[in-house]
């Protein structure tokens, strides 16, 4: 199977960008979109031959996730069992053999403002994948708003006090891993220093003076099966590229 998934920075805003060409040209089974910016009801396009689930925010413009899938899950959630999930950032769908989380992880915020909200989510976001990983393996992706080391993003020295390099923040990513998962890029590729998000300010993508904070996340048994795991930093679209999974499922 391959999945991608790509936080395009609004959704309507990048089928202005060729959104629909690259949807074409990646052909993944299942599709994980972030940062979509818009509620279902306001979409005047669709994706003939796959289901759509979407989680928006409350807040208009704000946030969302979707996942296009071309096969029928057998269950779908939105955000964490029992709690509201206002700001649209999760969605897990169910299949015979695994979970397919998409998330779009809290931004800390200048100042590092919401780094309390984004520590807190990070808690029972990690309770959610542990619940999950109990049942079947699980595939997790999406923006998670972390450079995890310093080959994750080109400027290390000026940034570690900044939202996304944090100690806190890549503390908890270490500590996800622990908990039985792989980031299978790095499993992959363990000294390649690729990004898959540049500011828009100061020419950073012309500089490649990136980041790398989407992921695909797999819980460590599955990691045999994994094929591939790509970043499409030659596509253009939004300030984040696309990433893929090929994997024998």
């Amino acid at each position: 199977m391959k999945f991608a998934s790509w936080n395009v920075n609004g959704l309507r805003a990048a089928m202005r960008k060729g959104f629909f060409e690259t949807f074409a040209q990646l052909d993944a089974d299942i599709f994980a979109v972030q940062e979509t910016k818009m509620k279902e009801e306001q979409k005047d396009f669709s994706f003939p031959g796959y289901h759509e689930f979407w989680n928006s925010a409350l807040k208009p413009g704000y946030s969302g996730t979707l996942i296009l899938a071309r096969r029928k899950p057998l269950a779908v959630m939105r955000g964490f069992a029992g709690e509201e999930d206002d700001e649209g950032r999760v969605i897990t769908l169910e299949y015979d053999d695994f979970f397919f989380v998409n998330t779009y992880s809290p931004n800390s915020g200048e100042g590092l403002k919401r780094l309390p909200f984004r520590m807190d989510f990070e808690t029972r976001f990690h309770r959610h994948l542990q619940e999950l990983d109990a049942k079947k393996p699980v595939i997790l992706t999406g923006d998670l708003n972390v450079a995890h080391e310093e080959i994750d993003l080109k400027n290390p020295q000026n940034n570690r006090k900044n939202a996304g390099f944090t100690d806190e923040e890549r503390e908890r990513f270490t500590e996800l891993l622990g908990k039985g998962f792989t980031d299978t890029f790095r499993a992959l590729h363990p000294t390649k220093g690729q990004y898959t998000w540049w500011t828009y300010r100061f020419n950073a993508r012309k500089r490649n003076a990136g980041w790398r904070i989407d992921y695909f996340v797999v819980s460590e048994r599955l990691m045999e099966k994994v094929v591939e795991s790509r970043i499409h930093d030659d596509i253009h679209g939004s300030d984040h590229c696309p990433v893929t999974l090929e994997i024998e499922l």
